[in-house]
């Protein structure tokens, strides 16, 4: 089937199972997911994963962590990771990790499958994080603050063991261990100077007096609105080929470039026209095509254990919302934010999914651990929002009516 053909039939019937989910108040994102699937190896095997749709699926995600990042202030993200927010970023992670390498062990699998398995499972995708807090209109909250926080540490953290693991020498000396833990993490360092050095400059120009939206409405007079955003575009895809070209994923270096883009550097209406034409490209053509593609991916056939599938689905689930609800109490969140960053952190996608696709070209795991892991990004991502939407949406409406009447009586 020609691309074109292949890429309307996936919109049309992501938009389509999109719309039917929405209708039953569930995020869009799930329907668009079960369209893939449908579509997909599992049932009709109608369309397959290709390059070309994988290329597509990540031009969507370098948008959404865009729109992401022109939504969220560096600042906030920033504090909520230091501090009591280490907290939860700290278990979000090593939580999962463990409780991944122990069903490794307990099954039998190799060091690498295992170490591999517990770096999956380890996984909160910063993508489908915020396309989930998007749907709910929840980037603003606490619960987003850090489940943000946390998905970028532990893609940070995860990607920075790949980088170690991919480095490592065959012949595995404590030298050559010791040199290779040294090489990915000077490049991490690099990173995370390079993003606040970038922050500082911004931050001085701006102490310094200088109205930056001038400048913005000074460049739209010279080159045109639509130029602006090519600009825009080019400055968060240098951050992304910056954290790409240190060996660390191109979403990472793209959202903090996203991040740094505050919203006072252009007038309102500006903005406001930025995140206009942003959302039409994102959520009508390109955040489908890429939610469908995880549904495509997944292939129900290879999967031989359901012991197996059914033990790393559980801990994985049980893990990162224990690590979310025991951080978030331990730094004095409400119960239901703390149960809300549980569930959220549950999402892995795309994340997940280059992991494994990593570990599979490389050799380090098999054809069968491959589609668990499959199965794992996809079940997970797709229980998020239904959770979320089941257990915590409610709860959140009804504290902000409370709040509203109570401002209401006040006045």
């Amino acid at each position: 089937m020609p691309l074109l053909t292949t890429l309307l039939v996936l919109i049309v019937c992501a938009r389509l199972l999109g719309q039917v989910f929405s209708r039953f108040n569930q995020p869009a994102i799930i329907g668009e997911m079960v369209a893939g699937v449908i579509l997909g190896p599992s049932l009709l095997n109608f369309i397959t994963p290709t390059p070309a749709l994988s290329g597509i699926s990540e031009l969507a995600v370098f948008l959404i962590v865009l729109s992401a990042g022109l939504e969220m202030n560096f600042k906030e993200v920033i504090d909520s990771m230091r501090g009591k927010g280490i907290v939860i970023a700290l278990l979000g992670f090593l939580l999962p990790l463990t409780g991944g390498i122990l069903v490794g062990v307990a099954f039998g699998l190799d060091v690498s499958r295992t170490i591999f398995l517990g770096l999956c499972v380890s996984i909160t995708a910063l993508p489908v994080t915020v396309s989930i807090l998007q749907s709910f209109k929840l980037l603003d909250s606490d619960i987003a603050r850090y489940s943000v926080a946390t998905a970028i540490f532990n893609d940070i953290a995860a990607l920075l063991v790949l980088g170690v693991i991919l480095n490592l020498p065959e012949q595995k000396s404590y030298q050559a261990v010791s040199f290779a833990i040294f090489h990915a993490s000077w490049k991490l360092i690099l990173l995370i100077l390079l993003i606040l050095s970038v922050s500082l400059i911004i931050k001085k120009v701006i102490d310094k007096g200088v109205n930056l939206h001038l400048w913005s409405e000074k460049l739209v007079a010279l080159i045109g609105n639509e130029a602006l955003f090519g600009i825009l575009l080019l400055f968060v895809l240098l951050f992304g080929s910056v954290s790409a070209a240190l060996g660390f994923h191109f979403v990472i270096g793209a959202f903090f470039g996203a991040l740094l883009i505050d919203r006072n550097f252009f007038l309102p209406a500006r903005y406001q026209e930025l995140e206009l034409t942003l959302g039409s490209i994102t959520g009508g053509f390109l955040a489908p095509v890429f939610f469908a593609y995880l549904g495509l991916e997944f292939k129900v056939q290879i999967i031989e254990s359901f012991w197996f599938v059914a033990v790393v689905l559980l801990v994985s689930i049980a893990t990162k919302i224990l690590a979310g609800w025991l951080g978030g109490r331990l730094i004095g969140l409400p119960k239901s934010d703390a149960l809300g960053i549980g569930f959220i952190l549950n999402g892995r996608g795309v994340m997940e999914l280059v992991i494994a696709s990593i570990a599979y070209e490389r050799g380090f795991i098999g054809q069968d651990l491959f589609s668990v892991l499959i199965l794992m990004g996809v079940v997970t991502t797709l229980i998020t929002p239904l959770m979320f939407r089941k257990w915590i949406m409610p709860q959140i409406e009804a504290r902000a009516s409370t709040l509203s009447s109570t401002s209401s009586s006040g006045h």
